[in-house]
């Protein structure tokens, strides 16, 4: 049974997935995946940026007032969707590049992290790395304010951690 943060056990999410297409889900799914694990309620929606332009409005103008304390933006390409969430919510928002076709997610990195003065966008890997490490970091912005969520999150770390081996299969 997954343990949830207490936001998680009335359902209520706390952080927010979005991507800009349904096909972004392949790179986003990891950030859905270690939230569930590590017990902290979230939602996930395809938000676009550029088809849905005010389901974008409405969805960052709303997100503080439902609860949400973080969201996570995926993006390829132009990748617009976490800059003008950014610029809609006062909320963190931490930005994963998803890899594209055609420069394999470099335009999405820089599209991502060139956000003017005034309009913060946390900017993580282009990938699964950066959508793991945008469900770690809003988890630890979370925990500091339950420490139910800390321990979970320490005891994730030490997992981790103890997963590594001490010395080289010299076998394989």
């Amino acid at each position: 049974m997954t343990r949830r943060s207490a936001g998680a056990k009335s359902g209520k999410p706390l952080v927010g997935v979005i991507m800009g297409s349904q096909s972004d889900w392949a790179t986003m799914r990891f950030a859905a995946e270690i939230l569930e694990n590590l017990g902290v309620a979230h939602e996930v929606r395809i938000v676009s940026a550029h088809r849905t332009p005010k389901r974008l409005f409405d969805y960052a103008q709303s997100a503080k007032g439902r609860g949400l304390k973080v969201i996570i933006a995926g993006a390829g390409g132009a990748a617009h969707l976490p800059g003008m969430t950014a610029s809609l919510t006062e909320l963190p928002v931490f930005g994963v590049p998803v890899e594209s076709q055609a420069l394999k997610g470099q335009d999405s990195l820089l599209s991502i992290v060139q956000m003017p003065a005034g309009i913060p966008v946390g900017t993580l890997a282009i990938g699964k790395a950066g959508a793991i490490n945008a469900a770690l970091l809003a988890a630890a912005v979370l925990a500091l304010n339950d420490a139910t969520l800390a321990k979970r999150l320490a005891a994730h770390r030490q997992r981790q951690t103890s997963a590594v081996a001490d010395m080289p299969n010299r076998e394989g």
